[in-house]
């Protein structure tokens, strides 16, 4: 007992005169009070500022811009330009929202069946007619013509639909690769609107894909989840039975608002 407290009593004797020496000379004990209590000022500071803002960062949602190449805008303006030039409508924006804008002044202005039909027209003078008598004349419709349809559009129309991939379907009796499946339709997420779907990819899509290149094809949107199928080598049900010209348009469709029209008319 006695020997422990003969060794606190050295351990401490040296301090004592320190301290009294600083506090003679005016600096206060409280210096080294501040040293641990400095420490837990910088780690609640970390916790409070630093932490917070990583957790904003991961929770804050980020807007998926598509990525055009050069090929992509070429082929937007071009087809934009093309729209334009048949409606005599024009637009001061660039890229994809001004193939929207001319859309969407083409379904203000003119009826659903005049829609299609510049629509068609448009494409018609997009593509060359001597490659469109070549591909429906030297390519009659077989399994090798609608699965080199699948996989053509996938690769080169991802600028219009958006992302895609080939599908297999039972086609007479056998399994073909000649579905497109569009995860989420570029137009319509842009458009917002089902009568813009319609008559003006749809509908029209259809007659010139047919009539041009002698090629049938089924387009079927979902207008829930906004993507679509492309059914190479099936005939579209008539406009009667067609269970995509029988939806409503969205609450928020676009058109509605800006021009206040019908457009699934």
């Amino acid at each position: 007992m006695e020997a422990k407290m003969l060794a606190q009593s050295r351990s401490l004797s040296p301090i004592a005169p320190a301290s009294r020496r600083i506090h003679k000379e005016g600096c206060s004990s409280i210096v080294a009070v501040l040293a641990r209590p400095a420490e837990n000022i910088a780690g609640i500071t970390e916790k409070l500022i630093i932490r917070p803002a990583e957790s904003k960062t991961e929770v804050a949602p980020k807007t998926s811009v598509p990525n055009d190449k050069w090929f992509d805008l070429i082929a937007i303006n071009h087809l934009s330009q093309s729209l334009q030039s048949a409606t005599g409508l024009k637009s001061r924006k660039s890229g994809y929202e001004s193939l929207v804008e001319v859309a969407s002044l083409m379904s203000k202005k003119f009826n659903p069946s005049r829609q299609q039909e510049l629509v068609i027209q448009t494409l018609n003078s997009v593509i060359p007619k001597i490659i469109l008598n070549m591909i429906k004349t030297l390519l009659p419709e077989s399994q090798f013509k609608r699965e080199y349809f699948a996989a053509f559009t996938t690769v080169f129309f991802a600028w219009l639909v958006g992302p895609s991939e080939v599908k297999e379907s039972e086609l007479n009796g056998r399994r073909e690769k000649n579905v497109v499946h569009v995860k989420k339709c570029r137009f319509l997420e842009q458009s917002n609107c089902v009568g813009m779907c319609i008559n003006l990819c749809k509908m029209p899509s259809q007659a010139f894909i047919k009539d041009s290149m002698g090629m049938p094809v089924n387009m079927v949107p979902n207008f829930d989840d906004m993507s679509c199928e492309m059914i190479f080598g099936q005939n579209p049900p008539a406009s009667n039975d067609d269970p995509a010209l029988k939806q409503p348009c969205y609450k928020l469709c676009r058109a509605k608002q800006k021009h206040t029209v019908k457009c699934t008319s």
